[in-house]
């Protein structure tokens, strides 16, 4: 896989969703994978875009479950973007500061597959990024959760949406 104008997007990985009643379906996978894929790419100067959702009820702006999970692995020159819809494009300057880094190509992680990573997805298809999603990087508390992401997964691959693992992401075959 070439890396070149890409960015790793990592969206919504906040206290709050991981603290809920229902847990993040295999959310210690998700975490490690995401973690593995930071440090890929912070440690191969690939951008790293966090992503942080703020809402009225859950993940009001400030509090503690707005917060970042404390497992991410952030470092200061990587960018923020704060949003208030599922798509991380609608009403942010996220578009812009992937234009004005000349970044095409978004290989998103994250949660919850079933809103955020899936409007963002489409979202960046929708403006012609080429958009890769790992398929063992992001996930969601609905039940039930493996059919819901399998039935994502099929969705955003016809809308040309690429799929691949975490190691097909870090150690792709020559």
């Amino acid at each position: 896989m070439k890396w070149e104008n890409s960015a790793l997007i990592i969206v919504d990985v906040q206290i709050g969703l991981f603290q809920r009643e229902k847990p993040i379906f295999n959310e210690h996978k998700i975490l490690r994978n995401i973690n593995g894929l930071e440090d890929y790419a912070h440690s191969n100067n690939i951008p790293v875009i966090y992503i942080q959702h703020a809402n009225k009820s859950t993940l009001k702006e400030e509090s503690d479950e707005w917060q970042l999970h404390p497992r991410l692995r952030k470092e200061t020159k990587d960018l923020l973007i704060h949003k208030r819809y599922p798509n991380t494009f609608k009403e942010t300057n996220f578009n812009k500061e992937l234009k004005t880094r000349k970044i095409t190509q978004l290989i998103i992680v994250g949660t919850l597959t079933d809103n955020c990573v899936s409007a963002t997805c489409i979202g960046g298809k929708e403006l012609e990024y080429e958009v890769i999603l790992v398929t063992d990087a992001h996930s969601t508390f609905s039940e039930p959760a493996s059919e819901i992401i399998d039935k994502i997964h099929r969705k955003l691959k016809n809308l040309g949406v690429v799929l691949k693992s975490t190691k097909e992401i870090i150690h792709p075959n020559p």
